[in-house]
């Protein structure tokens, strides 16, 4: 995968509510999860985690909706309802971005693929990495170094 060229901007569907990513991806993903698929009306949903201090919001001001009890906070444009991206309680330190969303999202390519317990019999994805769940903190840290190498950064 190559890196995004920076920063990278986005928008929602209607062009509301608008962001920046100012910092290289930590990690991407392609997530299977049933929430996923129904807020996506899709297989999955494609994501780039982006460190916090390297993500903001440029126009708009984005709605939080988050399920009660669900630790994923996920903020949508208020007008035209687009996901945006989901801020995670206990991971603040990222904010997971639908990169899709990106004016220019052909760099993303999904590192990783969770949640394959969910998915559709036929979703393939060119993941090299794919968990039925979550990967444990311990796996997570060793991927978050090996995306790092993963990366070209030319």
């Amino acid at each position: 995968m190559r890196q995004p060229n920076l920063p990278a901007g986005g928008t929602c569907r209607c062009s509301a509510t608008q962001f920046e990513i100012l910092a290289p991806p930590l990690m991407t993903l392609a997530c299977h999860c049933v929430d996923c698929q129904r807020m996506c009306a899709s297989t999955f949903s494609l994501g780039a985690m982006i460190p916090a201090d390297g993500f903001k919001i440029v126009k708009g001001t984005p709605v939080a909706r988050p399920l009660p009890g669900s630790p994923r906070h996920h903020f949508f444009c208020p007008i035209c309802m687009t996901l945006m991206f989901t801020k995670v309680e206990g991971a603040e330190a990222r904010v997971n971005v639908r990169a899709t969303l990106c004016r220019d999202s052909s760099w993303l390519t999904p590192f990783i693929e969770i949640m394959t317990k969910d998915k559709l019999p036929w979703a393939v994805t060119p993941a090299i990495h794919s968990y039925d769940a979550f990967p444990s903190p311990a796996e997570f840290k060793r991927l978050l170094a090996e995306f790092a190498g993963w990366v070209d950064l030319s």
